[in-house]
């Protein structure tokens, strides 16, 4: 926005005038950077605490607003209320478990409607809006011939810029100088999902995938940003010649390569760090290379806008193929892998038992990548679907898994809720819809979950959070928390038993609505 950052770009200026005019801000006869100037300004505001509310939460249908406010629980701004959730549970402050707990949804709604849902439309803006495209995923997407180079964590601001300096003739020629045919980008987890969404880069794996990329022996480096990054994954590197290489200085790890990243100068470091894994490529032993066999293909790229899209512009035949039953209803699968859950069972076994029953399912995150990997991101899945699925997912030629991005882009699944309630004209919480996160495993999911339920989603954990200890905890954050919020938690280890909860709920909820 102000013009010091290198290799930047505004990508959808439409969208961008389409957000600063949600904001209050005038866009007629203005340069595109003086908007985003603004817009950025009045979002930054939002995290401080002289604005006092967040604009997105304007989003939500009014029903969930007036919840909110009866409730008390409408975010005064994204920091002020993490800050005062350390304060909260500092020793001698709160402690009522109720006033914690709805503190706590508070500090949810804060991150879903105010600082993930803003990360995901300014990189919408920055780097475009995602459409379909088809790519592969799995570890097969390494190349034998090729300097491998795998993006992890969480950041698009510095993946993109690596995926561009890439595609630079000079680093080309440097890697063929070096032996190699050329340079080959692979996502993996979150900062995967963002170039796979929006640039067709291929990913090869999720979470518990990173330790065994590099056991390939193919990966020359390892470029991460911060979070869901082991910090075994140096001392497995020891063991073979990848490099890892960190970029944040929030996020070091001992025997890592550092390489700082900032947007000043963003692009030569892409250039920088690139360079580092062509030149390593020398070092890799052939014998010790590894890579499976046959990538799975899919199809993601399935915004909010790419899903009106291809409705023709209005959510009204979603809305119909669901009064007429075609469609049961819909459930959101999102979040990690748990070392304690075989690896992906949970997603893939929650998403199957959910198609079968003619429930369309979105993902984000690593469920989406364990989806991907077992072929439901593919129009073809859809003989894995109900009758009544399958005929609306193989007219619109879409999969009945639809891939909506990251794990930041959980928001895009709120955005979606809420158009299709004020198309009804109900609350989220009446619609025939649910939430699960089977395998979850980070802090953040705790959010993620909590802001779920928070905007009326019933949500079913696959793992127990630490609640046991308290009676009155377990009950609020179940049947009590539903009188109040209109949803709540359920926890199920069993993914088959889970579908059944979520198939109940979606049923009570069409029994409601007349359907």
């Amino acid at each position: 926005a102000q013009g010091t950052a290198q290799g930047y770009k505004i990508t959808d200026s439409e969208k961008l005038k389409k957000i600063a005019q949600e904001y209050g801000i005038d866009t007629d006869g203005k340069d595109t950077k003086d908007i985003l100037k603004e817009l950025t300004l009045s979002m930054m505001e939002e995290f401080g605490t002289v604005k006092g509310d967040i604009q997105f939460t304007k989003r939500a249908p009014l029903k969930r607003q007036e919840i909110w406010t009866n409730l008390d629980v409408l975010p005064r701004g994204i920091d002020r209320e993490i800050v005062e959730a350390m304060h909260r549970v500092h020793m001698g402050v709160d402690n009522h478990y109720a006033s914690i707990l709805l503190h706590g949804l508070r500090t949810a709604i804060a991150d879903g409607w105010g600082g993930s849902m803003i990360a995901t439309e300014m990189s919408d803006i920055l780097f475009g809006t995602p459409s379909p495209s088809e790519t592969e995923v799995g570890l097969s997407t390494l190349k034998e011939d090729h300097v491998n180079i795998v993006l992890h964590g969480h950041n698009p601001v510095l993946s993109e810029l690596i995926v561009r300096a890439s595609e630079e003739k000079g680093l080309i020629e440097l890697a063929r100088e070096k032996g190699a045919k050329g340079i080959n980008i692979v996502g993996m987890c979150c900062t995967g999902n963002e170039i796979l969404m929006r640039q067709g880069i291929p990913i090869a794996g999720n979470m518990l995938n990173q330790e065994l990329a590099i056991i390939t022996g193919a990966v020359e480096a390892m470029v991460v940003d911060y979070q869901c990054i082991f910090p075994a994954l140096t001392e497995i590197a020891r063991c073979f010649h990848t490099k890892v290489i960190t970029t944040s200085e929030k996020a070091k790890f001992v025997g890592a390569v550092h390489h700082e990243f900032h947007p000043e100068n963003a692009l030569d470091i892409a250039k920088n760090i690139v360079k580092v894994a062509i030149e390593n490529f020398v070092n890799r032993k052939k014998e010790r290379v590894l890579i499976p066999n046959g990538p799975q293909k899919l199809m993601a790229g399935f915004s909010v806008e790419t899903i009106l899209s291809a409705l023709g512009g209005s959510l009204a035949p979603v809305v119909s193929a669901i009064r007429e039953g075609k469609i049961k209803g819909a459930a959101g699968i999102v979040g990690c892998n748990n070392p304690k859950i075989r690896h992906d069972y949970a997603h893939i076994t929650l998403a199957k038992e959910l198609i079968k029953n003619d429930i369309l399912v979105v993902v984000t995150g690593c469920s989406a990548i364990a989806c991907a990997k077992e072929g439901l991101l593919t129009p073809e899945a859809s003989a894995e679907a109900g009758n009544g699925l399958r005929s609306v997912v193989e007219a619109l030629k879409i999969p009945p898994v639809l891939h909506m991005g990251s794990c930041v882009d959980c928001s895009r699944i709120l955005v979606l809720l809420s158009a299709i309630a004020k198309e009804i004209g109900v609350d989220i919480s009446d619609l025939p819809v649910a939430g699960a996160a089977p395998e979850w495993y980070s802090q953040k999911a705790v959010s993620i979950g909590s802001y779920f339920v928070a905007s009326g989603v019933f949500t079913v954990l696959g793992i127990a959070p630490r609640i046991f200890g308290s009676k009155r905890v377990t009950e609020l954050l179940g049947d009590k928390l539903e009188e109040v919020i209109k949803a709540k938690f359920a926890i199920e280890p069993d993914p088959s038993k889970a579908a059944e909860l979520i198939i109940k709920h979606i049923n009570k909820k069409r029994k409601f609505l007349g359907i």
